[in-house]
Order: C-alpha cells, then structure tokens, then sequence
C-alpha cells in the first residue's frame, strides 16, 4: 500500500470527516505556502495602500506586532489612489510600460519565429546543437545578462554597439542618455532574455504540424511562402498565443533591465510601472503610494491575462 493511500485511510477512518473532506486536507500545506508567500504580503500591501505609511511611521514602536499593524501610520482612505491617478508621472510610467510590451512582444515573436523556422528546417545540419546554444540564456542570471548588455550599449566608446557602429562608418550613440535610444536598448535585452522560452515552444509546435499538409501543399504546386501562411502559421497561432500572453506578462512586470541601464531615464522618462512604484516607495521613502502604485498594475495586468485568456480561448488548451 502507497504511503498516500494509508494517510488517506487514516483520514478518513476520522469520525468527523468525510471522504471528501479528508482529500481536502491534502490541499493544506501548499494553502498554508501560499498564503505566507503571496496572500499575506497582498492583503499587507493593500492595507498599507489606504495609509500614509513611510519609515518614520511604519516602523514606529518596538516589536513585530507594532509593524504588522502598520506602526504609526494613520489611515487616509483612497488619497493615494487619486495622487496616483492624477499624477502625469504615473500616465507617463503606464503609457511606457504598454509601449514596450508591444514593441517587446512583437518583436520576440518575430526573432523566436525565425530562429524555430531556422532549426526545425530540413536544410539545416547541427539543429540539435543549435538548440542547446539557443537555451543558453536561460541558464544565466538574469542580473549578469542585465549588465553584460549594459556595457553593450555603453555610452563610452568601448561599447559593443558603439563600436560596431564606427567601424561602420558613423556616428556614436548615446544609448542610455536619450530616450527612445535608452527604450530600444530595453527591447534588444528583453528579447535576448525571452527568446529561448518562445523559442521553445514554437519548436515543439512547428514539430507537431502534419507533414502530410505540406506533401500535399506541394503536390498542389504551393511555395515555401504560400505554406507557411496557409498551413504553418494557423497550425502554431494558439501555442504561439499562448506563449505570448505569458511573455507579455512578464515583459510588464520588468524590472531589471531599465533600473540596471539607467533607472528608467533619462529624467524618469523611461520609468516602467513596476521601477515607477519602487522608486516611489523606497527612493522618496513614500510606502502608501508605492503600494497603490503596485496594486495598480496588478489590477491592470490581471485584467490583460484575463482578457487575452478568455478571447483567445486558452483555457480550452493549446491545441484546441
């Protein structure tokens, strides 16, 4: 007898419980994770949200219990709310932030899709060693990778792109003093740090395309551009979909790469929602407004992955 099937009958041999509340308890221990890791710092993040908390506040008083009921902070209702709403800064911050998810995305899907055309061709000799190149990214920190394109894009002249621009013949750029320069830098990086994960799975769905659509495709006299929109493309959308919406996600949520560059400059200008929220709470030391900020753009992204997850019919599967 397996060791879960003896729990199970210990359980429910229990004069209180029944068969369906004994399996229930089997859920406990990873409710109890959850609720430690992400519900509670939630519900502290939205009851600090409604405070003016701040360190001289917050942390007032001696004690654990003194901090877990919000020091000194005094209750405002949904003043940062409407600070936050009103601000040009916070407009600014979520006008950027969907920009480079767009512009991100787009083009992720675009370099994932050419690399899983390139080591899915039967043209192409050491696919299999390709593939474990094309994942390498995913092995490194993310901080190491983060700074490693930093100096990449250095403004100085022994960076990697000014280089290859003056051995090109023009001019050196600034990357990470102008703004649009500074946010096209943030694309090349977050492409470099996702690619591999949308690599992934457009190559197991390309490997699932029925090659009897192509024989037959090509016995019609199709080309290879007339295959790939008619039968590769709509045969990989929801995988590809799929995949898209979780990278999307993850590009909102992005941290790392524009606080590393230039802490979302010049002058705030590139500040994402996520370094806007931080900076709010730990660099002008205002907790209440940082924590509205942040429960802001859960509210936001949560609605993005429910949208796009309904209208795509993800929860269907895939493969649907």
């Amino acid at each position: 007898m397996s060791t879960v099937s003896h729990v199970t009958r210990r359980l429910e041999s229990i004069p209180f419980l029944e068969k369906r509340d004994a399996s229930l308890l089997f859920v406990l221990p990873g409710l109890f994770v959850f609720s430690a890791f992400m519900l509670f710092p939630i519900l502290y993040l939205l009851g600090i949200s409604f405070t003016n908390a701040a360190p001289s506040n917050l942390f007032a008083g001696e004690g654990t219990f003194s901090v877990l009921t919000f020091g000194e902070a005094t209750f405002i209702g949904f003043q940062n709310y409407v600070s936050v709403l009103t601000d040009l800064q916070f407009w600014n911050s979520f006008g950027v932030t969907w920009l480079f998810v767009a512009t991100s995305v787009c083009l992720k899907i675009g370099l994932s899709l050419g690399i899983a055309l390139v080591v899915t061709s039967d043209y192409v000799r050491g696919k299999r060693l390709m593939r474990s190149f094309i994942i390498l990214p995913m092995g490194l920190p993310a901080i190491f990778t983060v700074t490693v394109w930093r100096g990449i894009f250095s403004t100085a002249d022994f960076g990697l792109a000014n280089q290859l621009l003056t051995s090109a013949g023009l001019e050196a750029v600034a990357w990470l003093s102008g703004r649009w320069s500074a946010f096209f830098a943030y694309n090349i990086t977050e492409a470099w740090l996702s690619y591999p994960f949308m690599v992934i799975i457009t190559v197991s769905a390309l490997q699932d395309v029925p090659e009897e659509l192509h024989e037959a495709a090509k016995v019609d006299g199709a080309g290879y551009f007339a295959r790939l929109g008619h039968i590769t493309l709509p045969s990989i959308k929801r995988p590809v979909l799929f995949a898209s919406i979780l990278t999307a996600a993850a590009s909102f949520q992005q941290f790392l790469i524009p606080f590393v560059f230039n802490q979302g400059g010049p002058a705030r200008a590139n500040e994402l929602l996520v370094v806007y929220g931080y900076r709010e709470a730990l660099s002008f030391s205002e907790y209440g407004r940082g924590a509205a900020i942040s429960l802001i753009a859960v509210v936001f992204i949560g609605t993005f992955m429910w949208l796009n997850v309904k209208r795509g019919r993800l929860a269907d599967g895939v493969s649907e």
